[in-house]
């Protein structure tokens, strides 16, 4: 019978969609997640028969827990244990100035939570492994403190703090709109829920803060303000978002210099504190009753029939559409010019936090859109919490090192301050502010003076993970295409990490301290998530725990910075002397003498020229800028933010991850296939049979770039030869050497001889175009005499 239908046959019921999500998507409602970050705490709520579950993520981490009744008694017997340790490591991580910690004080004290002399639970060590674990079961209703204690920072002996991952699961589920908001970021001036499908109006006075939540994930919330004064004047001008896109050249606001809204007026209304989730859209309306009577739906509540209703009260008219700032809706313009939607990426707790710049009439919605994933197809609700003038919260965005893991907020490094005093423009670079200019001193000052001087720039948004353990050189001669058996101790190598179809995930430097100990620096958390997964695929003993948050670096670059750097730190006798330290190694050091503050010292750099990085503590970081800043003087330091870096690593052709390189490209086609040797390198690696293919088909070729003319070209620029493309612009710049405009670029092989001419393309790539060449790089210092000498 099947055999007559027209169409084949597809047997059984349909299969669920059932796309992999992450973590923070697929927790079942009895499920939570928490991370500790090393040198940090967290305080949860327990309830009767909650299963507790602490993981020592990275290994080699200590945590402390205090439980205690609701009332705030201390009492062990909450997990059914006996408090085993003093609990001064507890003690210490929440007195300290740690992200998070002020917060976590006042929540303790709400809860009359008294820490003086408390005594903890113990677990874990320095030499429990990677993924060891604990479990209990609450035996009453409480509160649990879990803190993950720093230890004293010893740079050779490799100490570190890392995270302790909670996982929670609860005897009763959780039902939706009921998820643990997180503790107020101060003590709230107002505390109002808007419930789905609903908007509310709250009055918000000059310089207090407005925080919105995303109760349980993936709800879009609209929000719109006005100036309260101008609204008792009758004048209803609402929050533009053509006005704010075309002031702050930004397709919205987000923490740092340009994070304010405005009206049509051009009057600045509220400007953007924080921002947990990070993708949001300003050029949409809420949604109104003609986008629902189009699709089919008359009569469908809307965001802004709600809006009306909740401004009527304040004398606001109404509108049959309301523009809106739209938090957590995810949106975008695709290259066809059209406007698609998808799911939002806010999590349960995620939040965006504003300041008013004025007495303000706000609303906000909880979106009612079940037509569409703009709510993931399940409304709920919206929280808002506003607080006084006078509190003080840092700007700050959400960095997460992989889609899985709690977001980590921006960070200020170790010189943070020091740098503050110069500039006001930082950027978010990988979750750190660093400096990306300074008004008495632009980009090209300070590219001559790294060229002719020296120059102080702050690199601790660097990645540093410290591999230990027996079986660490075989992973890192895994993992990394170099040759690591050759490496000596006090050594450093630059080296690519690939995937195994050979596309990097990163480079970076190894610096081998012992015989099994190895610290990697690169540019991204993916390098230590990949070694983890390899090391516990291959069951190789080894430890990979990161110290970023232990070890911030700032980066002396130029001429003068042996002189410099030799004159201000002492080496003991066992190491060598810094005037006389080569290219590519390293020493621990201290400041001035022998009982001075412990740095370790490179001889490396990102500037094409002589250079040395300084590696210490962020508890020293103000002493090691000061002594750098002072020596500096009499040779005429300079500043040097990303700006001026990006024109000295360009011109000395340093690749940058995301410009010059991505998991699509590999070593050769980065322009770095020194960094591997196929044929003297005899241990296998990760990659090598995909890169031993790859570079004897290459398709495309890494080049440097000569461009006629002044006009600016960019990043994803096209190259064309006729109508053909052949390659792409990946980093350029004007040479403030030569004065020519500079690139480096991917070409396909076939046009990657130096000398062939070429054009950039811009607009559609066809409209307008520039004439360039194919030229060797780098443009600079090609046998790298400069940094060697």
């Amino acid at each position: 019978m099947f055999d007559q239908i027209g169409q084949p046959f597809r047997p059984g019921p349909p299969r669920p969609t059932a796309p992999r999500r992450a973590a923070a998507y697929s927790l079942g409602s009895n499920e939570e997640r928490h991370r500790v970050p090393g040198g940090g705490a967290a305080l949860l709520e327990l309830r009767a028969g909650d299963r507790i579950t602490l993981c020592n993520s990275e290994g080699g981490q200590v945590c402390e827990l205090v439980t205690a009744h609701p009332d705030g008694r201390l009492d062990g017997g909450l997990l059914d244990h006996t408090l085993d340790t003093k609990g001064d490591g507890l003690r210490t991580a929440v007195q300290s100035n740690a992200p998070g910690m002020a917060r976590l004080r006042l929540g303790l004290a709400r809860r009359g939570i008294d820490l003086g002399g408390a005594r903890a639970i113990g677990l874990f060590s320095g030499g429990s492994p990677a993924g060891d674990q604990a479990e209990f079961t609450a035996q009453s209703p409480g509160w649990l403190l879990v803190t993950a204690p720093a230890p004293t920072p010893d740079f050779e002996a490799q100490t570190t703090a890392t995270p302790i991952d909670i996982r929670l699961t609860r005897a009763a589920p959780r039902a939706l709109g009921q998820f643990a908001l997180p503790d107020p970021l101060a003590d709230p001036v107002q505390d109002l829920r808007v419930t789905s499908a609903t908007a509310r109006a709250y009055r918000v006075a000059k310089g207090e803060f407005i925080q919105i939540m995303d109760v349980d994930g993936r709800q879009c919330t609209d929000f719109q303000c006005f100036d309260a004064r101008k609204v008792d004047k009758g004048i209803f001008h609402p929050l533009d978002v053509t006005t704010t896109r075309t002031i702050q050249h930004h397709a919205y606001p987000m923490p740092g210099l340009h994070a304010k809204y405005f009206d049509h007026d051009q009057t600045p209304l509220v400007e953007v504190i924080q921002d947990t989730c990070g993708r949001h859209d300003a050029f949409a309306m809420a949604c109104n009753a003609k986008y629902y009577d189009d699709i089919g739906y008359p009569g469908h509540v809307n965001c802004s029939d709600n809006f009306n209703l909740a401004l009527g009260p304040h004398g606001i008219p109404a509108r049959p559409g309301w523009m809106a700032a739209n938090f957590f809706f995810n949106t975008a313009v695709d290259e066809h010019g059209l406007l698609v939607s998808d799911e939002p990426w806010s999590r349960p707790g995620d939040y965006v936090l504003l300041r008013s710049l004025t007495d303000l009439v706000c609303v906000s919605s909880a979106c009612p859109d079940d037509t569409s994933p703009a709510n993931g197809w399940n409304l709920t609700d919206i929280h808002v919490r506003t607080y006084g003038a006078t509190e003080r919260f840092s700007r700050a965005t959400a960095w997460r090192p992989t889609p899985d893991e709690d977001p980590i907020m921006t960070r200020e490094t170790a010189f943070h301050e020091k740098f503050a005093a110069m500039t006001r423009d930082f950027a978010d670079y990988n979750g750190f502010w660093l400096p990306n200019s300074f008004p008495e001193c632009d980009a090209v000052e300070s590219y001559w003076a790294c060229r002719e001087g020296v120059v102080v720039m702050d690199l601790s948004a660097l990645r540093k993970f410290e591999v230990t353990g027996p079986d660490a050189e075989a992973l890192m001669n895994w993992v990394l295409t170099r040759n690591v058996e050759k490496l000596a101790v006090g050594q450093v190598v630059y080296s690519a990490m690939c995937y195994p179809h050979g596309g990097m995930i990163d480079d970076g430097t190894l610096f081998r301290l012992d015989e099994q100990n190895f610290r990697w620096i690169g540019g991204s958390d993916e390098g230590g998530v990949w070694m983890r997964e390899e090391a516990a695929r291959l069951g190789l003993n080894v430890m990979i725990r990161s110290s970023t948050d232990q070890m911030h670096n700032l980066a002396v670059q130029g001429p003068k910075s042996r002189e410099l750097i030799s004159d201000l730190f002492w080496t003991a006798p066992h190491q060598p002397e810094l005037a006389e330290m080569g290219w590519f190694r390293f020493a621990p050091a201290r400041l001035g003498g022998p009982e001075g503050i412990p740095v370790v010292i490179s001889r490396t750099g990102y500037t094409g020229e002589l250079g040395y990085e300084v590696f210490c503590h962020p508890s020293q970081g103000g002493a090691i800028f000061d002594a750098i800043w002072q020596a500096g003087q009499p040779h005429g330091m300079k500043p040097m933010g990303l700006a001026g870096l990006d024109l000295v690593r360009i011109e000395a052709g340093l690749v940058f991850a995301g410009y010059d390189f991505s998991d699509q490209t590999d070593p050769f086609e980065a322009g770095i296939g020194f960094t591997v040797p196929l044929k003297s390198k005899t241990a296998d690696f990760v990659g090598r049979e995909a890169l031993l293919r790859r570079k004897e088909t290459p398709a495309r070729k890494f080049v440097g770039l000569e461009i006629d003319g002044q006009s600016a070209v960019h990043h994803g620029d096209c190259l064309r030869i006729g109508r053909a493309q052949v390659g792409e612009v990946c980093s350029a710049m004007r040479s403030p050497r030569s004065g020519q405009w500079i690139a480096l670029a991917r070409v396909d092989v076939a046009h990657a001889a130096p000398g062939t001419p070429v054009e950039v393309g811009q607009l559609d790539g066809h409209l307008k175009r520039y004439p360039a060449k194919v030229a060797p790089f780098p443009h600079y210092d090609p046998q790298k005499s400069r940094p060697r000498s």
